[in-house]
């Protein structure tokens, strides 16, 4: 608050009537005389925006927004009018950069399409707080559990403890909530865990460092909740493991973000890792769809479902590409974002209704409980 009343005082310098506008001279004056308190490449976008302004004046809350990194309209605004007018050279070509600035530097790289947008996010990142949210659940909650309480980091399908826990969705036990998000802290078999464990803090961490933990952690417990409930529709035998949906709402919602800004994107050998991920994916996928089948270890109960991959995929390629295409603005002024999210809301209640009521009209066989 202080730094915003400061560049209040300078900005009602220029606005002694207090209009809340002031002519681009006054405001290319106002950042020649106080330039040198800013950021280089925030100055560069607020002269980008003074010199592209067709009105010939500055919005004072246009101003403020910029300043504060607020995500909104006129930060969206300001961007795309200055990203056509940068004439200095881009981050990747800058020297003497420190260690933890060429990680940033590299995360922007990897994250973000437009070059206005790297260097922004360049100035701004300070890394409080860290990206916690995909560290914790992926580090503490996996192995804390797995480690600690059940005495191994994971249970295979053929260990008797496999189905006899509190955290696994069971369609006999879909009345306890919880199961619908918990299932993720179990795993069938130590490749599944590691290849999502690797997907996750590859792919999870830089997008938390971009994008935050709230939006972040969104799309992943969004693509976690429908994982397990197109489970229940789709697959109403079965029961679920893994953090697949999650995993696999962060990394398709990547990889289309990257496909869909492909010129723009500027990460070293872009087609062979997205090949190589494609791949990865594909086998784990395989490899759970091919579980799903094989003979049971506990007949009459079945070998966990492979749908909750494709619900996450569905978050990931919605939800998920709109939160990652707007970077620094506002989701609710995002008209496919509310569409997007009408549609995941009419599932989740569909979807309940159908847990509710399905079950007992198609008077299905269900397997024992464990």
């Amino acid at each position: 608050m202080a730094a915003e009343d400061h560049w209040k005082a300078l900005f009602d310098q220029f606005d002694p009537d207090n209009t809340g506008y002031i002519s681009t001279e006054k405001f290319r004056s106002l950042l020649q005389r106080h330039g040198s308190e800013l950021d280089p490449h925030k100055l560069e976008v607020l002269l980008a925006l003074a010199d592209s302004n067709s009105e010939g004046r500055i919005c004072y809350q246009d101003f403020v927004n910029l300043m504060s990194n607020k995500r909104s309209n006129s930060f969206r605004q300001a961007i795309l009018q200055g990203n056509r007018r940068l004439c200095s050279k881009a981050l990747l070509e800058e020297t003497g950069l420190s260690l933890s600035q060429r990680l940033i530097r590299h995360v922007a790289y990897e994250t973000l399409p437009r070059e206005i947008d790297r260097k922004w996010y360049y100035d701004s990142y300070t890394c409080c707080p860290p990206p916690w949210f995909m560290i914790t659940i992926t580090l503490v909650a996996f192995f804390l559990y797995n480690g600690v309480v059940l005495d191994r980091f994971v249970l295979q399908v053929s260990h008797p403890l496999y189905l006899k826990n509190a955290l696994l969705y069971h369609p006999q036990l879909r009345a306890q909530a919880w199961r619908y998000l918990t299932y993720i802290f179990m795993h069938a078999g130590i490749e599944h865990l590691g290849l999502n464990v690797v997907l996750q803090l590859l792919v999870g961490v830089p997008l938390e460092m971009v994008h935050g933990a709230a939006r972040i952690s969104f799309v992943y417990v969004a693509g976690v909740v429908a994982g397990s409930l197109a489970v229940s529709v789709a697959d109403m035998r079965a029961p679920v493991v893994g953090s697949s949906g999650g995993v696999y709402a962060l990394v398709s919602a990547h990889l289309a973000n990257i496909v869909m800004n492909w010129s723009g994107m500027k990460c070293q050998f872009k087609l062979l890792r997205m090949a190589v991920a494609l791949i990865c994916m594909s086998f784990e996928f395989g490899r759970a769809v091919w579980l799903r089948f094989h003979p049971s270890a506990y007949p009459p109960c079945p070998h966990p479902s492979f749908m909750a991959h494709l619900g996450g995929v569905m978050v990931g390629i919605t939800l998920g590409v709109i939160i990652l295409r707007n970077y620094e603005q506002r989701l609710q002024d995002q008209t496919l974002w509310w569409i997007f999210l009408s549609i995941y809301v009419i599932f989740v209640l569909f979807a309940i209704f159908w847990n509710i009521f399905a079950y007992s009209l198609l008077d299905l066989k269900l397997p024992p409980p464990p």
